[in-house]
């Protein structure tokens, strides 16, 4: 048997292992997509809200003047950026701290886990609770260390709403980013430090030079993750602000449930359903090309 023949059958092997789950994703993801895209050509009959009529892009038209769901993709796309954001930053202090060697250093990496595997629908109750201008415990500290003399409605303002709810999202999932990084982390070896040190760079030079590099690809996938949760968060904002107040913490999500849900507008919104999910590719498309890109960097390096 020749080598083409061999290559032919190992390649023809790897697709009858793959097809049940290719089959698999096509049911969960693809078939749900298209489905939506179909449901996003037909608008609701103005006679009844159970009769459809094939209207085409019309659905698309309406959402490019629709300045609630420009409002709520504004929210969105602040609640995302400033969460994965700050979640980076604290999650890379605590997985570098989490790398060092110290005594009950597996205790403390299995209970910094704990926040992220709370469901967030309890979480963000009591993060609610935690802000409640009456019997908040924030307010509550706030006025025993004298910094405010009456209670702040936390979750009454647009802007200390959205606050808060970053603030419960980012106690929660920094851990993950965490986790991720710290396994990047444990892949370097330490006698690149030791080489760099003798060369007479400073920590924080080799924090930069070689820490930042080698761990791009799990920043990169960390973010990628992150931002696909953050992007279609809905539980923490129906819990703890349910769009408010006036709609300032609307999410795309807790859009789409209004729209669908509430005014049975099924049309409108499958076709906020496919646009959001057509950005969520896109984010998706651009993470991989920075990711293969940081790939052939680091395998240049070496």
């Amino acid at each position: 048997m020749t080598q083409n023949n061999i290559d032919r059958r190992e390649k023809l092997t790897g697709w009858y292992l793959i097809t049940p789950a290719l089959l698999i994703l096509a049911l969960v993801f693809i078939y749900p997509i298209a489905r939506a895209f179909w449901l996003s050509l037909f608008t609701n009959n103005l006679g009844t809200q159970l009769e459809s009529v094939f209207s085409g892009f019309a659905n698309y038209q309406r959402l490019v003047g629709d300045g609630r769901f420009w409002q709520s993709m504004w929210n969105t796309s602040i609640f995302t950026a400033v969460s994965i954001l700050t979640e980076l930053v604290l999650g890379m202090a605590i997985a570098l701290v989490l790398n060092q060697a110290f005594f009950g250093r597996g205790f403390v990496r299995t209970s910094s886990l704990i926040p992220w595997a709370l469901p967030t629908a309890v979480m963000g109750l009591a993060w609610a609770w935690i802000f409640n201008d009456q019997y908040g415990i924030v307010n509550d500290l706030l006025t025993r260390l004298g910094l405010i003399a009456t209670p702040i409605t936390w979750l009454g303002d647009p802007t200390r709403a959205m606050l808060a709810m970053i603030i419960a999202d980012v106690w929660k999932t920094t851990p993950f980013i965490a986790i991720i990084l710290l396994a990047g982390l444990q892949s370097i070896s330490g006698d690149l430090y030791e080489a760099h040190a003798i060369d007479g760079a400073t920590p924080w030079q080799s924090f930069w030079q070689i820490t930042i590099p080698l761990v791009t690809p799990q920043i990169i996938i960390a973010l990628l993750f992150r931002f696909a949760q953050a992007f279609g968060i809905f539980d923490l904002v129906q819990v703890m602000t349910g769009g408010g107040p006036a709609g300032a913490t609307e999410t795309v999500s807790i859009y789409i449930y209004a729209t669908v849900r509430r005014y049975l507008d099924f049309g409108y919104g499958a076709a906020l359903v496919v646009v959001t999910f057509l950005l969520l590719i896109l984010a998706v498309a651009i993470a991989a090309f920075f990711l293969s890109k940081s790939r052939v960097n680091v395998m240049g390096g070496k």
